[in-house]
């Protein structure tokens, strides 16, 4: 018989086409990408991968409906979704965050495969406590909502499954690879741009009681985060919802200050904060890792400045996606 695929949805997106690059350093080749390279400049991120085969968002729901993806697949890595914080159509969130989340997870209990996904810090909202709690989960957007409920739904099941499905909360993640989001690429690589563009990075005067830049966020580096997802895919059965940052909130000062450093120039100033984000901005993140640690991740998480220095040497380097 065929050799199981490895999923991957979204893989050819920021998270997931790290972990096909994890996945080849490992020898892995049969891997199954799933996308919607409507954008098709995203095919950039895998230009330098190998894969067995890439099938379109709407085929993969068609296909898991048909039962024809029935014994080929031995894991799932669900990165998929609408990652725009900013998204207003909540049918549009739900669909694709919520229900094609469900469809997947329906598949791989059927057919006892592991199952990691990605969640979202933003399940917290405005709180000060990023443990795995219901008592601290209150999104303020849609987007942070859909992504709640998915874990809510994955919570109920839990007591009934045998085979590994875990959801990670995913912080700020940033690294190379990331241009394609937009608006929603990370901080840091904004603020890279700002300063290649002006020599100048713009942070927010204070707000919800800090002041001028120092605003926290719990910046977690890509690989990072690309290591966490496979430590749950191999081994034994785990079972959870668990953060996945770096376990420290570093202000956006800091963050500014790093890269001017690495890059050898430039000066930070402060705008207004935007009054449409007013209730709906998050002014400090900080991953509680202790979940984490209990469910058997042992590794260490990259410095802030570690990871800036990788990603202004990636940035740097002419044809390398950005």
């Amino acid at each position: 018989m065929p050799e199981r695929m490895l999923m991957v949805t979204g893989g050819a997106g920021f998270v997931g086409s790290h972990l096909v690059e994890a996945l080849n350093a490992r020898g892995v080749t049969a891997i199954l990408v799933v996308d919607d390279l409507t954008r098709g400049a995203k095919f950039e991120n895998l230009a330098g991968a190998r894969i067995a085969d890439y099938l379109d968002k709407a085929e993969l729901r068609r296909a898991l409906e048909r039962g024809a993806l029935k014994g080929a697949i031995g894991g799932v890595l669900h990165q998929g979704a609408c990652t725009n914080t900013l998204e207003q159509d909540g049918r549009y969130l739900m669909d694709n965050n919520f229900t094609y989340s469900k469809e997947l997870l329906c598949f791989a209990l059927q057919e006892r495969v592991p199952f990691v996904y990605a969640s979202s810090a933003a399940v917290y909202g405005g709180g000060r406590v990023f443990r795995e709690a219901p008592e601290h989960e209150r999104p303020l957007n849609a987007y942070g909502w859909s992504k709640l409920v998915f874990d809510q739904h994955v919570r109920r099941l839990l007591p009934g499954v045998e085979s590994t499905v875990v959801g990670l909360r995913y912080f700020n993640v940033y690294g190379p690879r990331e241009a394609h989001k937009g608006p929603m690429a990370s901080m840091v690589y904004q603020a890279h741009r700002q300063l290649e563009t002006a020599g100048v990075v713009r942070l927010f005067e204070g707000t919800d009681g800090f002041a001028d830049g120092e605003q926290r966020r719990d910046f977690v580096f890509v690989d990072d985060v690309a290591r966490v997802n496979l430590h749950f895919l191999d081994g034994p059965a785990r079972r959870g919802v668990w953060n996945c940052g770096s376990g420290s909130g570093r202000t956006f000062k800091a963050l500014a200050e790093s890269l001017i450093a690495r890059r050898g120039g430039g000066r930070i100033e402060y705008k207004p904060f935007d009054p449409a984000l007013r209730g709906r901005y998050q002014s400090f993140t900080e991953a509680d890792l202790s979940g984490l640690r209990a469910a058997g991740y042992p590794g260490a998480f990259t410095t802030l400045e570690e990871g800036v220095a990788a990603c202004v040497a990636a940035w740097g380097r002419p044809g390398a996606p950005a």
